[in-house]
């Protein structure tokens, strides 16, 4: 198949005609524009995956279950309300009739203010269609949202008085009529309506329920709101049997009744819901600080994060736990992993995944699987500090894993575990920069409070179903998202720092690359919240920022944190009892060297390290000789060298590899056989089973490790020595994965299309739609939209191709490809020869060549189409 240049002008179909009202969803889609085309693809990325064949197959996966549910779910609660209103008033729907039923009797302004938008996301997103005095639900939608006794509405109303005397005998509806002060008619349609002009005339309803026994308004009050079903007995109370005279209450089964529709409009003062929600519920400030204190609190913050990540791979660093058969740790290794970062399980958890997902660890895939740091924690390390902290907040900003899990139970019953399946939640990225953008709506150094946090964002996408139970996934992950945010250090006290603001490609008023701000005048406080407009509009959609922007985005937060990080220190203040300090972060040579000289005593705004005989002697093993650490303490330490210090360097240095342990099993050679005679006669070298070989030779029948291990426990200091008799240099061995990428994060259904997707996809199915509903000028040639193909003989197709070449018209045929799919299609055909037609496909927008055997049968276009 061959394609050659072909330029032509873009071809819109006619919208319908001035004053005709769309018969369907998808005459209404064939008048749109498209750029009202684009904006339903990108609110409704289901609906070009796979692309449609033209507007018809669009408006059918328009109206599919799952489609019309995603959609319905994505909706705020104003929009959501507005369906549900549309979905029990008449059908079709006046926009006057609608939006009564949302504002009410009295009219509510902000409800006034605010139907035009919801009315027109949901138009935007083709669940609703027609004009404004025909305004249809997509029949899915209306299916989902309308009342039943199976699915009751969410507006609590019941059926209307037509649907529920639907079953009702004739003389039963006249009787009711009669009772109701109305006349009788010859037939139930008028005697329905007749009543149900009764229930929706305000001044006649009145006046029927001024004559009601109070007991009876006491029933009403409680149905009217819902559920508008209640139990009746055979013989009902007189009160019960005054309503159901009336039909205020209307039979559905013996011993049920329900209150129809429109009472219950009317005892409402016509709104469909009890509480309207035009507008979201602001994001409340609960205090306020120094935008300068936040940006502080969240470096510092930051800055923790950094070295505990850092402490945690160290702590693996010679490999790290077993990979349970399921996948993940186990709950031991969670809590050893939460003893050596001395932090609670949960956070513990937080930072194992957080480094799984920037890919500084993973499984190393042997036999005996372990986790690992991965070779990108070594390129880690060597980046800026603000650097290394923007790329774990990108990654933990993107990641769809979910720490909050863990602990929990999957729809199986079985634990979740840190680093194992089940944990990935799609809605976790788009609910974290939704967290932080309301965040970022409040004044520069204003913290929210959760409360309103989570109020706001379940207006945005409201609970569905049970809305009385446990907090759903969504407010889980945003209270997730508040507390993970400040320990990262995206936040600082509870408020969005200039660096996360940064992250999430949000300009900053009074923010400088530099890291200095504007003046914000005298105290700590800025004036009330809502005093202020908001720094930032928050969207109600967020929309996917491309690779290229997000990198932009985190190299703009590493600069502006990186002044306000602490600088690494070459120092620290040796102390008499044995003990460094280091008064702040210290470079990484030196910080490394301490970690095997010293032990870690504590930790804070200062690290207190001990030196012990332990701590001396892995100094030593490592390769370190007395004079080395000498030398490396003189030029460290801002205070003199201590005596004890430098006595226990020596002291341990003169004893250290006195002793010399191979492999027999295991040896001990000494030049002091008295030493040797020493170690026989401790008790405690009985398990070792050490016999002397020679006077300065023990053998063991324990290995060198265990053998070097027992002499070690009992106040000795061996060295190991190799086959040659050299000591061996003991260091920790770096164990690393093989190269290993980040998780990849599971998206939350199709993606958003691009422009460019969007107008290829357009140009495709208005191409489509001109393909299948151009007329026709064969009228035994099957109608556009059957599905079926046009079928013609061999020789009546190369003759009608022919002459289309030469008067240069376009024609209308059947094609099967090398695959077997059929599809039908509007060619204007250049050049027919040696068995196949060039021409230029309308549908496809391009040249194309076709083999005519594949081509099913031809027919001519009716007047000048295409």
């Amino acid at each position: 198949m061959s394609t050659e240049e072909h330029p032509t002008p873009d071809r819109t179909p006619d919208p319908a005609p001035q004053g005709t009202a769309p018969r369907s969803l998808a005459e209404a889609l064939r008048a749109r524009d498209d750029a009202s085309l684009s904006a339903l693809l990108r609110t409704r990325p289901d609906l070009i995956t796979p692309v449609p064949t033209d507007l018809t197959q669009l408006a059918t996966r328009a109206g599919t279950r799952a489609s019309v549910v995603r959609a319905l779910e994505r909706l705020d609660r104003f929009a959501l309300q507005t369906a549900e209103a549309l979905a029990v008033a008449s059908e079709p729907a006046a926009h006057d009739e609608l939006l009564a039923l949302l504002a009410g009797d009295d009219n509510d302004p902000a409800v006034t203010a605010a139907f035009p938008r919801a009315l027109g996301t949901l138009r935007e997103q083709a669940l609703v269609w027609g004009p404004d005095d025909r305004l249809r639900l997509v029949r899915t939608a209306h299916e989902l949202l309308a009342p039943s006794p199976q699915h009751p509405s969410p507006t609590g109303l019941g059926p209307t008085v037509g649907e529920a005397t639907a079953g009702m005998s004739p003389g039963r509806i006249q009787e009711i009529v009669a009772e109701a002060g109305l006349p009788t008619t010859h037939d139930s349609v008028s005697a329905v309506a007749s009543l149900t002009a009764l229930f929706t005339d305000r001044a006649r309803m009145s006046a029927l329920l001024d004559t009601a026994p109070a007991e009876a308004v006491d029933v009403l009050s409680r149905l009217v709101w819902g559920p508008p079903y209640g139990q009746v007995t055979a013989d009902p109370a007189r009160h019960l049997r005054w309503l159901i005279d009336r039909g205020l209450l209307l039979p559905t089964a013996p011993g049920t009744v329900v209150l129809p529709r429109e009472v219950a409009l009317h005892l409402r003062a016509g709104r469909a819901h009890r509480a309207t929600e035009p507008v979201a519920p602001a994001v409340e400030s609960a205090r306020t600080h120094r935008p300068q204190v936040v940006d502080s609190a969240a470096a510092g913050q930051a800055y923790t994060a950094l070295a505990t990540v850092e402490e945690l791979l160290k702590d693996w660093h010679e490999g790290g736990p077993v990979v349970l058969r399921a996948g993940g740790i186990s709950v031991r290794d969670l809590k050893r992993t939460a003893v050596a970062l001395d932090v609670a399980e949960p956070v513990a958890a937080f930072w194992v995944e957080l480094a799984y997902a920037a890919g500084l660890l993973a499984s190393d895939g042997e036999a005996d699987e372990r986790y690992a740091a991965t070779p990108a924690y070594d390129e880690w390390l060597e980046r800026p500090a603000a650097e290394r902290w923007a790329m774990l907040a990108s990654a933990w900003l993107a990641a769809t894993r979910t720490a909050g899990l863990i602990g929990g139970r999957d729809t199986k019953d079985r634990t979740l575990s840190a680093l194992g399946p089940g944990l990935d939640r799609s809605a976790a990225p788009e609910v974290r920069h939704r967290v932080l953008t309301l965040l970022a709506t409040l004044p520069e150094g204003a913290a929210a409070t959760p409360d309103s946090v989570l109020a706001h964002l379940q207006w945005e996408r409201p609970l569905r179903g049970d809305r009385s139970a446990a907090e759903d996934l969504r407010t889980r992950l945003a209270r997730w998202t508040l507390s993970e945010s400040e320990l990262l250090g995206v936040t600082g006290r509870g408020a969005l720092s200039a660096q996360g603001r940064a992250l999430l490609g949000l300009p900053s008023a009074s923010v400088r690359e530099t890291g200095t701000r504007a003046p914000s005048g005298p105290g700590d406080k800025l004036p009330a919240h809502k005093h202020h407009r908001p720094a930032v509009e928050a969207p109600l959609s967020e929309t996917p920022r491309s690779p290229a922007e997000q990198a932009a985005a985190a190299d703009r937060a590493a600069r502006l944190l990186a002044p306000l990080l602490p600088e690494p220190l070459d120092h620290v203040l040796l102390q008499a009892d044995l003990t460094a300090v280091a008064p702040g972060p210290l470079e990484r040579p030196l910080a490394d060297t301490l970690g095997v000289l010293a032990d870690i005593e504590s930790k804070g705004g200062a690290t207190v390290y001990r030196f012990t005989p332990g701590s001396v002697r892995r100094a030593l093993d490592a390769g370190r000789s007395a004079s080395d650490l000498h030398a490396f303490l003189a030029a460290h330490s801002r205070t003199p060298v201590p005596q004890p210090l430098a006595y226990l360097i020596d002291d341990v240095a003169r004893r250290h590899g006195h002793l010399r342990i191979g492999a027999a099993s295991a040896y001990v050679r000494c030049d002091d056989d008295a030493l040797l005679s020493e170690i026989l006669a401790d008790k405690r070298s009985q398990g070792l089973r050490l016999r002397r070989l020679a006077p300065t030779v023990l053998a063991a029948q324990a290995d060198p490790a265990a053998l070097l291990e027992g002499l070690h426990s009992m106040g000795f200091a061996p060295a190991a020595e190799s086959a040659e008799g050299d000591v061996l240099i003991t260091r920790a061995h770096a164990h690393r994965t093989p190269p290993r990428s980040a998780p990849v994060p599971v998206p939350d259904g199709p993606p958003v299309p691009d422009a460019t997707l969007l107008g290829a996809a357009i140009r495709a199915i208005r191409a489509g739609d001109l393909a299948s509903t151009t007329p026709r000028k064969d009228t035994q040639t099957p109608a556009p939209g059957n599905g079926e193909l046009p079928r013609t003989s061999s020789a009546e197709t190369l003759a009608t191709m022919q002459a289309a070449v030469m008067t240069g018209e376009a024609v209308w045929i059947g094609y099967v490809n090398a695959e077997g799919a059929a599809s039908q299609r509007v060619i204007a055909p250049i050049r027919v020869e040696g068995g196949f037609v060039t021409a230029y496909d309308h549908t496809a927008d391009e040249v194309r060549t076709y083999p005519l055997h594949r081509v099913t049968g031809v027919a001519e276009l009716a007047g000048d189409q295409p």
